[in-house]
């Protein structure tokens, strides 16, 4: 299956608040019915990106834990008429990932573009008495640690050598306001203190590979991201103007994968127009 398309590579290509995931079901109780909701915001950003690069004539490689979650948008993205790939990735795993890049070189190709758009839910069922570090299991911090700094570590370690030798590539990095300072973590959110490193990782692959033709971006997605686990929440049905819509934001990846090398944007900041940009 060697292209000889652009290949794009999106980790976390899927969304826990799509309507069977993690988060909705946390949530909710249940799975939902996102049948009312546009096929390009049924799998929140990571869904999005891929589409939209898809759209855009690239090879998309999607990546997941299990092939079966993204089996609904790889079959969205074949009825488009586009090229898809579906690869298993166990962030965790410093074994997985090099097996799963090794299947995607040898299968299509070096990648020209990289996504990451890893999340995790890990913190948000502490109840209201358990905010503090002191109630942080080690296990979730681990797992924060695996998704927010480890895993970009090691991705790039995979993927970087081949743009550098190529003299050019996209790695782009989902973020969100956390990534700006530390916080506190109140109730019903992530253990997102890893986030900080995962914004201070894009800084220094920015200083490190900028020189070989790489664009490394941190892109941070200050806000609620429309998906059928979000749009069902009270907040959005009370206050639909807050919600941000990631066909917008997929526009904004490929927007910065775009850019000419005379003016590449490092970061990004993303917020909807209701709302003060965190800091």
């Amino acid at each position: 299956m060697r292209t000889q398309k652009p290949i794009a590579v999106i980790v976390g290509a899927t969304s826990k608040w799509q309507s069977d995931g993690r988060n909705t079901q946390l949530v909710h109780g249940k799975a939902l019915d996102d049948s009312d909701i546009p096929v390009a915001a049924r799998w929140g950003i990571g869904g999005a990106i891929a589409q939209k690069f898809a759209r855009e004539g690239f090879l998309v490689v999607l990546t997941t834990r299990q092939t079966s979650n993204a089996g609904a948008l790889s079959e969205a993205i074949q009825f488009q008429g586009a090229d898809c790939l579906t690869v298993e990735l166990d962030l965790s795993s410093a074994e997985s990932i090099a097996t799963a890049f090794a299947s995607i070189r040898s299968t299509v190709g070096e990648p020209d573009v990289l996504v990451y758009n890893a999340g995790y839910l890990e913190g948000r069922d502490l109840p209201a008495d358990q905010e503090l570090l002191e109630y942080i299991p080690v296990e979730m911090f681990d797992t924060a640690q695996h998704i927010a700094s480890r895993g970009p570590f090691l991705v790039a370690k995979e993927v970087l050598p081949g743009m550098r030798e190529k003299g050019q590539g996209s790695f782009l990095i989902s973020n969100n306001a956390a990534s700006l300072r530390g916080r506190k973590r109140k109730t019903g959110q992530s253990l997102y203190y890893p986030r900080v490193m995962m914004r201070t990782l894009a800084q220094v692959l920015t200083e490190e590979y900028s020189v070989h033709g790489i664009h490394v971006a941190n892109i941070i997605i200050d806000g609620l991201i429309d998906s059928p686990g979000t749009r069902a929440l009270p907040i959005a049905q009370k206050h639909s103007e807050i919600i941000m819509n990631p066909v917008k934001i997929a526009e904004a990846f490929y927007y910065l994968h775009t850019q000419d090398k005379s003016c590449w944007s490092h970061e990004l900041q993303l917020t909807p127009y209701p709302a003060n940009p965190s800091f």
